[in-house]
């Protein structure tokens, strides 16, 4: 099968980078069904580089349709050490303009339950720390990618993830604001706990498209007025990636690579048979009975 250490979760544009060579698509299936795409592999400054739609091509899954822990079960399939989540956000600061880049180092959960948010169920149960969702040594080279793409670029925040489809009401964009949220997306939640189930670094770099519904001098966000600023990211997020490719380089060791090593909770001897088959790229090597 195919490698690669890197992986990008995103939209339109990351998948066709500039630059990307030695290009193979990919098909995988998993245990948890099919992921959102075919993955586009290819080296990036000399490193092997997965990338995959989150949505698909054409954008076919909303939010609460995609399949997430088909996604990050078949970036593992393919090595994958550090992911990349590359998202359209609202900003819900007055500072995080529409356009800007931020770096995210907080989670806060507003989805409704009907995702699955772990591969660790039907006979063996694990409890990951994720006290902080983010690598910090990933999100920190983002940081600095973004800096040296010219990017006008912030570090921290909380980024609250909703259910949507829709997107928020006035009152529910109030009070984001009043609890001290930075930003609002629909798609870091369950990914970056999967990832850190799955022991992968991962770091979200929030493109900023909108303030939401709060700002008295914007008007409501459209799917028209998102796109525009999109459109317009899409070069420079696809030159943050080329740096952050480089300055991960041979790689780092990052504490999500070992998040299972005492998150297993379940008696070794009653895990059965089919879920250590089903976990067998996720957790293989904890799953032995001692």
């Amino acid at each position: 099968m195919s490698q690669a250490t890197i992986g990008v979760i995103g939209g339109s544009g990351l998948y066709a980078m500039e630059g990307l060579e030695d290009v193979e698509e990919v098909s995988l299936e998993t245990p948890f069904g099919a992921p959102s795409d075919s993955f586009v592999i290819g080296t990036l400054g000399g490193r092997r580089v997965a990338f995959l739609p989150r949505h698909g091509r054409g954008h076919r899954l909303n939010p609460s349709e995609v399949p997430s822990r088909a996604n990050v079960y078949a970036f593992k399939q393919l090595g994958v050490q550090y992911l990349i989540s590359v998202s359209a956000v609202g900003s819900l600061r007055e500072e995080y303009a529409p356009g800007h880049v931020v770096v995210p180092d907080q989670l806060f959960d507003r989805t409704r339950g009907i995702r699955p948010a772990t591969f660790f169920e039907n006979g063996v149960v694990a409890h990951v720390s994720f006290d902080r969702p983010f690598c910090p040594g990933l999100s920190q080279r983002l940081y600095a990618a973004a800096k040296a793409a010219g990017a006008t670029v912030h570090r921290g925040g909380t980024l609250v993830v909703m259910e949507g489809p829709a997107f928020s009401t006035k009152a529910e964009s109030e009070e984001n604001r009043r609890r001290g949220h930075a930003l609002i997306g629909m798609t870091a939640l369950p990914e970056a706990k999967l990832a850190r189930e799955a022991e992968i670094a991962y770091a979200t770099l929030a493109m900023v498209t909108d303030y939401d519904v709060w700002h008295p001098d914007h008007d409501a966000v459209t799917v028209e007025t998102i796109v525009a600023v999109l459109q317009a990211n899409a070069l420079l997020a696809q030159r943050i990636v080329r740096n952050v490719v480089d300055l991960i380089g041979d790689g780092f060791e990052s504490p999500a690579h070992s998040a299972l090593a005492t998150a297993i909770i379940t008696d070794r001897s009653r895990i059965p048979a089919e879920a250590r088959e089903r976990l067998r790229v996720i957790a293989g090597k904890y799953l032995d009975v001692s």
